[in-house]
């Protein structure tokens, strides 16, 4: 499995077909597997580059402050060391903080923007609901029972359409490598004090914002918050999904990456 050493870790990565660069940036507690209806497609258009953020999956885990400018400066750095000069960038949750940040700091590296499932964070931005926030905080670690980490899982779903086989495979995921309670506590932290409310007007690069309908983590309605901000912007909702809309509407989200792209 290929790792590379980034700033002060050793970061696992993968590459997928040829093309121009896209890097796909997972949320808070996701692994590369988060995109498994995501890569054998989008790898038909294009390069398509994942990796494991610092704190997760097959990546170093330093139990130490992890920030949002730390995520994106270690992107620069991975994407430095695969010789890769400009990609276009797509980001889902904390990823989408992840991308805003990276394009903020780096905008000579960045071609076309995706944000998904995200918003600008900070007191402007409508909330995590209550009951979802609850769920979150007690994340990480090994769950107590089936039932709890089923009920975590299942935040990520829309909850009128709930997708078993989805929720299924992020179990199987979870379950068998799960993320250090520290690890996901330092990356959850970093994601809480992200706000890039009075910054993100600067993002000059066309970009596309997607939210599922039936969000329950980062409500839909971000996106259009989102898009008052940022200039060159469009939104699309994809409907009978939630927080993983990506997974759940699989067909639907591919297809507006690559048109979009395109």
């Amino acid at each position: 499995m290929p790792k590379i050493g980034v700033n002060d870790i050793q970061m696992y990565y993968e590459i997928h077909g040829e093309g121009a660069p896209l890097v796909l940036i997972e949320g808070l507690g996701y692994a590369t597997w988060m995109w498994y209806k995501q890569i054998d497609e989008l790898a038909k258009h294009f390069k398509v580059i994942v990796f494991d953020n610092r704190g997760v999956g097959e990546t170093d885990k330093p139990d130490c402050e992890y920030s949002i400018e730390i995520f994106a400066d270690d992107l620069a750095e991975l994407l430095s060391k695969l010789g890769i000069e400009k990609t276009h960038v797509l980001g889902v949750s904390m990823g989408g903080f992840i991308a805003q940040e990276f394009t903020l700091k780096y905008p000579q590296m960045v071609d076309k923007l995706i944000l998904c499932s995200t918003s600008f964070g900070g007191p402007n931005s409508i909330p995590i609901p209550m009951e979802t926030l609850q769920i979150m905080l007690k994340g990480g670690g090994v769950y107590t029972s089936l039932e709890e980490i089923k009920e975590a899982i299942a935040t990520a779903l829309d909850r009128e359409n709930l997708n078993e086989e989805v929720l299924n495979k992020i179990l199987q995921e979870k379950m068998a490598n799960p993320q250090p309670k520290y690890a996901y506590q330092r990356q959850l932290m970093a994601g809480a004090s992200f706000n890039s409310e009075d910054r993100v007007e600067k993002i000059k690069c066309e970009t596309l914002i997607m939210a599922g309908r039936g969000d329950r983590v980062v409500p839909w309605e971000n996106a259009l918050l989102l898009k008052e901000k940022i200039p060159n912007s469009k939104v699309l909702i994809i409907e009978k999904a939630g927080h993983v809309f990506f997974m759940e509407q699989p067909e639907e989200t591919n297809k507006a990456i690559i048109d979009f792209l395109k």
